[in-house]
């Protein structure tokens, strides 16, 4: 709360669309603050206006500056490779991995379809998970990843329509 005082008294906005983004525009420059938890990512237009924000942020609250983003909240952030593009490169190979290995599917075979289209889940055909707790932590895990993964929304949304009663064969 201390925080989102402070921006705002700094003339930043806080986003209608999320608590958590504040916006200060000022003489052509935009910045952009988005905080999660005690997580802090900054950019914006003006690589001097970037500094001064650092710098009054340090000199109130205590800050680690990790300098350019690589990593947050299980999404690899990657530069363009190619020289004259800008832009980043969203990627979750980490957070996959370690899904595959909590799930025991890291040796399972890959399939270029997670699910096909005509596949018939029904929500009563098999035997109840006993313990329906990971199924439900795995799909929602599944939706988090479809943010930067889309070609598997298809699949997770047909799994999460098994949440309530999930049985071995969703």
């Amino acid at each position: 709360m201390e925080l989102r005082v402070f921006l705002l008294s700094l003339g930043f906005v806080n986003s209608t669309g999320d608590a958590s983004l504040f916006i200060y525009q000022k003489s052509g420059s935009t910045l952009y603050l988005l905080v999660y938890v005690d997580d802090i990512i900054v950019t914006g237009s003006s690589s001097i206006e970037l500094s001064n924000l650092i710098s009054t942020l340090a000199a109130r609250f205590s800050l680690k500056d990790l300098g350019c983003l690589n990593y947050f909240l299980g999404v690899e952030v990657i530069p363009s490779a190619i020289p004259s593009a800008t832009g980043l490169f969203l990627s979750q190979r980490k957070y996959i991995t370690d899904l595959l290995h909590k799930s025991g599917m890291a040796d399972t075979k890959p399939a270029s379809i997670p699910l096909s289209a005509s596949a018939q889940l029904l929500k009563d055909s098999g035997d109840l998970l006993p313990c329906p707790t990971e199924y439900l932590a795995l799909v929602g895990s599944l939706q988090y990843l479809s943010l930067t993964r889309p070609d598997i929304a298809f699949s997770t949304i047909k799994l999460a329509q098994f949440m309530q009663h999930p049985r071995m064969t969703h």
